[in-house]
């Protein structure tokens, strides 16, 4: 049964919150053992144990996110998923069930939050205006 459900899945997988962690290492790092990867993560995230690594890269092996190299002694796990095109489907999934599917209310909510640097906002304002010249004119 499971087979059947990965056969007809055309959409790429959404990770998890642990998953989106290990892909950022791999983005960031390239190829990498599970050791190197839970060292990373151990650094930033308290109790994360070396099995719960493995059985996390395991399984997203299993999910189609992951490729594992067995060629040698120490198995070296690559990245399936482009970073971009991931983080679309992730702020996408966010903005349906946030915001409705509202992107003008998410940009709303992030110009009106504190914590946005003078500089997160003048690349929006520079985005925008950018949109706007690119704009066909009727």
């Amino acid at each position: 049964m499971a087979k059947k459900a990965k056969q007809n899945k055309t959409e790429e997988p959404v990770p998890t919150k642990a998953e989106l962690e290990v892909l950022k290492i791999l983005w960031k790092n390239g190829p990498s053992t599970v050791r190197s990867v839970h060292d990373i993560l151990s650094a930033s995230v308290k109790d994360v144990r070396y099995t719960s690594t493995l059985k996390t890269m395991q399984v997203m092996t299993e999910r189609g996110m992951l490729k594992r190299d067995e060629t040698h002694m120490t198995h070296v796990y690559y990245s399936l998923l482009e970073e971009e095109k991931t983080m679309g489907s992730i702020l996408d999934r966010f903005v349906h069930s946030v915001y409705n599917g509202s992107m003008s209310t998410l940009l709303l909510a992030f110009m009106n939050n504190n914590k946005s640097s003078p500089e997160e906002l003048q690349k929006v304002k520079d985005l925008l205006k950018k949109l706007d010249k690119d704009k066909p004119k009727p």
